[in-house]
């Protein structure tokens, strides 16, 4: 195991750590990360007008009359809705401001950028379908590529417009970015162009049945939440931030998923997907990553004789009730730690395939909430899938977990006690006082 592990850390973790810290990645993390609020406030909008139990609703249409769900609709329209143009702006400020470049106009021109590329409706409006999640890929994609070219170009003095001395501010930074803008949104319509002159009147779509829809129908399968589950704590295992890493992946396909069983859930429809965000964070990582509130509870349970994991449990309960485990995974830890290594990964492992089966089978409804990731354990159950069975589901896989831990943290208590006792027989010093 330390050969292996040695191995590893010489050739994997270096490469893990250069993608987590890759600015595109980040930029893509940090903007989904600002616009998750209004995210988790479009989904339970949907879910107070569509909750699926007749008394509630007869119960609502008789308090605030027929068009009782037209707030909670127009809380769609500003949130999921839009969720791709939100995308485009925020991915586009946080990768220019990574390049320290004006995060503002980049988040602008990635906007004009993506709206100048897509198809129009025959009143020349433009379709609602793509600036939602199902438009999510091209959003990324342009975001990306626009920034890119727009803050190279806002570096060339020879495209800085310059004002004289007494502008305001905003409007010199306005006018430094006028020439870098035109000739970016200029580049985009020549795309738009020439996909169009080749018979791809819709670029969007084109680019979701080559991409996103395959790749989407791959994602809402047993193996890949498996495959999500044992790299995100392969990498935490190295000391590597799994979540933060994944979370590019994560939003791009999962967040459409839960997007299209919220749209189902509102339209009365068949919910589609089984794996979706919600499904990890209510089900899989249960206190975090390695679902650690188990670990936690065995260690009170079972670990009492291990002072370091004693002390360090009752300081991490409160923490890991809202999925905050970090002084879990470096303070005990599970970092580098073997004997953790095999629970930290069998456990959510274990939990993922239970919950998918569980799901699949109809025992438990599927997800319909986009969770905010600090929902606490069994609480995250039963709002993710608007039902006390998602509840009871989080709390079987919660005693899973604990099961899971307990051989382990006595098999490390043991390995402690013996190791202090071998130092105390080495230290006669120590020994007769």
């Amino acid at each position: 195991m330390n050969k292996l592990i040695g191995v590893l850390e010489k050739y994997f973790v270096p490469v893990a750590g250069r993608i987590g810290a890759q600015r595109h990645l980040v930029a893509i993390r940090d903007g989904f990360v600002t616009i998750m609020p209004l995210m988790i406030l479009g989904s339970f909008a949907t879910l107070i007008n569509a909750l699926p139990i007749d008394a509630y609703q007869s119960f609502m249409k008789s308090v605030f009359g027929e068009n009782w769900t037209m707030f909670g609709g127009v809380l769609w329209q500003g949130t999921f809705a839009i969720v791709s143009l939100l995308v485009a702006f925020t991915i586009a400020y946080s990768l220019a401001k990574s390049y320290d470049k004006d995060g503002l106009s980049s988040g602008v021109v990635s906007i004009a950028a993506l709206l100048s590329i897509m198809a129009t409706t025959k009143d020349g409006g433009f379709p609602l379908s793509w600036a939602s999640a199902t438009g999510l890929f091209v959003a990324i994609f342009v975001a990306l590529v626009s920034t890119e070219i727009f803050t190279r170009l806002l570096g060339n003095s020879k495209l800085n417009v310059k004002m004289p001395d007494g502008v305001p501010p905003a409007v010199s930074k306005s006018f430094a970015a006028l020439l870098p803008a035109m000739i970016t949104l200029t580049i985009f319509g020549l795309i738009k162009v020439i996909t169009v002159k080749l018979g791809i009147p819709d670029l969007h779509q084109a680019l979701y049945d080559l991409l996103q829809a395959p790749i989407a129908k791959l994602a809402n399968t047993l193996w890949s939440a498996i495959v999500i589950a044992i790299v995100n704590h392969f990498l935490w295992f190295f000391g590597l931030h799994g979540s933060n890493i994944l979370e590019p992946l994560m939003q791009a396909v999962y967040l459409p998923a839960i997007n299209e069983n919220i749209a189902a859930l509102k339209a009365g429809a068949e919910i589609p997907n089984i794996v979706t965000k919600s499904f990890f964070d209510g089900f899989v990582y249960l206190g975090g990553s390695g679902a650690t509130i188990g670990l936690l509870i065995a260690i009170l349970i079972s670990g009492r004789k291990h002072k370091q994991y004693k002390d360090l449990s009752k300081l991490s309960v409160a923490p890991g009730l809202f999925n905050i485990n970090e002084p879990v995974v470096f303070g005990l830890p599970i970092v580098l730690n073997p004997i953790l290594f095999i629970p930290f990964i069998l456990t959510p492992l274990v939990l993922t395939i239970l919950s998918y089966f569980a799901i699949a089978t109809g025992i438990v409804p599927k997800t319909v909430v986009l969770l905010p990731w600090t929902t606490p354990p069994i609480i995250g159950g039963v709002v993710a899938t608007a039902s006390w069975k998602g509840g009871v589901l989080a709390a079987i896989n919660l005693v899973i977990s604990i099961i899971i831990y307990i051989p382990f943290i006595k098999m490390a208590e043991r390995a402690f006690l013996k190791k202090e006792n071998e130092q105390l027989h080495a230290n006669p010093i120590q020994q007769a006082k």
